[in-house]
């Protein structure tokens, strides 16, 4: 028998990441074939990306108008290869706004749809977990409250804990960091993640570098910084954003060791700063989209705190400077804040209960499991009628 065939789409790159673990793990337990839109480390795992995501990795109402060619094109190069290939399910990752509309187009041709990483409804637009219950056999949850919150909404729903958990390692030590980019030990290491986006990248740097310069301004000598790219990113155009800092560093693709090697962060809102948080790493989070976005998102927000880890906490462990807030000089007052040992202990004792929250590794291969389980099931309901 041919293998079995899975579409598989990631919108970002933290998505990318999610997707070729479970699409690794999955191809280990058995014989499928995965298609979909994704990145490298979905090529890397074996998916033929038939769209990369790189074309649909935007965020914010404005934004997205102006992308609305790049995602319609996508919408129907997936669904066109679903017609073809014929695929028994489709794993979407996160990323809503393409991939609920996605999910719609998909199920009047009998694919059955699974939500992975299950997006932050309760936080942004509640009520569009009635879409997930009229659109996926499955969702795939990460966080222990998010469960009641889609099964109160009807939905087939499984939590799995994150995937990140058990996986965020640094390469390398805090000592062999320093050594391999010319860091000074005496000093104190900022590690600064403006996002993964292009337009969190535009957004985000000009600012971050600012407030690098003043605090090295009001603290000579005092503080190594450390720009941590993903691999992915074009750096000629982050060159072009920032003006020349001496004490700055840029990495790229060693996120994790960046951190490692950090006594505080700077970190713009996302996954980064639950992989911070796996790190121990007190951060400060930072975001800021358009004003028009932010307007218009406003009125549907449902959430006091925007970052990761705050949200899991349920209070705030890492301070959040959003918006008109983001600033150099508060982002300055805010990392020395971090810095001053009665914080630092604080900071630690907090990161290690957001640690407790996420769970137990293995979240990938318990996800493999339940959506190899629905496949089974839908075979052998198949079987049956025939």
């Amino acid at each position: 028998m041919p293998p079995t065939q899975i579409l598989l789409s990631a919108g970002e790159a933290s998505g990318d990441m999610y997707a070729a673990s479970l699409a690794s793990e999955l191809k280990k337990r058995a014989d499928v074939a995965i298609f979909g839109m994704g990145g490298a480390q979905m090529r890397a795992a074996g998916v033929a990306t038939t769209t990369d995501y790189s074309e649909v990795a935007v965020l914010g109402i404005t934004e997205i108008l102006k992308h609305l060619p790049q995602l319609r094109r996508a919408m129907r190069n997936l669904v066109g290869e679903a017609l073809s290939r014929k695929p028994a399910l489709a794993i979407l990752t996160d990323f809503p706004g393409f991939h609920l509309r996605l999910a719609r187009k998909l199920k009047p041709l009998g694919v059955r749809n699974v939500y992975y990483i299950c997006p932050q409804f309760w936080a942004w637009r509640p009520w569009r977990a009635n879409l997930v219950r009229r659109r996926f056999a499955l969702a795939l949850c990460i966080f222990p409250f998010e469960e009641k919150f889609f099964a109160d909404a009807e939905v087939p729903v499984k939590f799995i804990g994150h995937p990140l958990v058990g996986q965020v390692r640094a390469a390398i030590s805090r000592q062999e960091f320093a050594g391999k980019h010319g860091l000074r030990e005496s000093y104190k290491t900022i590690a600064i993640l403006p996002g993964s986006r292009p337009g969190e990248i535009r957004r985000h740097l000009p600012t971050l570098v600012e407030s690098c310069g003043e605090l090295e301004r009001q603290h000579p000598g005092q503080y190594n910084f450390v720009l941590a790219l993903a691999a992915e990113t074009n750096l000629g155009e982050v060159r072009t954003m920032m003006r020349p800092l001496p004490s700055l560093t840029i990495v790229q693709g060693d996120t994790y060791s960046a951190l490692a090697a950090a006594d505080a962060a700077i970190i713009c809102s996302g996954t980064a700063t639950v992989e911070a948080a796996l790190l121990d790493v007190p951060m400060v989070v930072v975001y800021k989209v358009s004003k028009l976005t932010a307007l218009l998102a406003k009125p549907l927000i449902r959430t006091k705190f925007f970052g990761m880890v705050n949200l899991i906490a349920e209070k705030e462990v890492a301070p959040e400077l959003i918006q008109e807030k983001f600033t150099p000089h508060n982002v300055a007052r805010e990392v020395r804040n971090l810095l001053e040992p009665s914080r630092v202990a604080q900071a630690h004792a907090e990161l290690a209960e957001v640690r407790r929250r996420l769970g137990p590794p293995g979240a990938v291969e318990r996800a493999a499991e339940a959506i190899l389980g629905l496949l089974q099931g839908a075979e052998q309901a198949s079987g049956n009628a025939s």
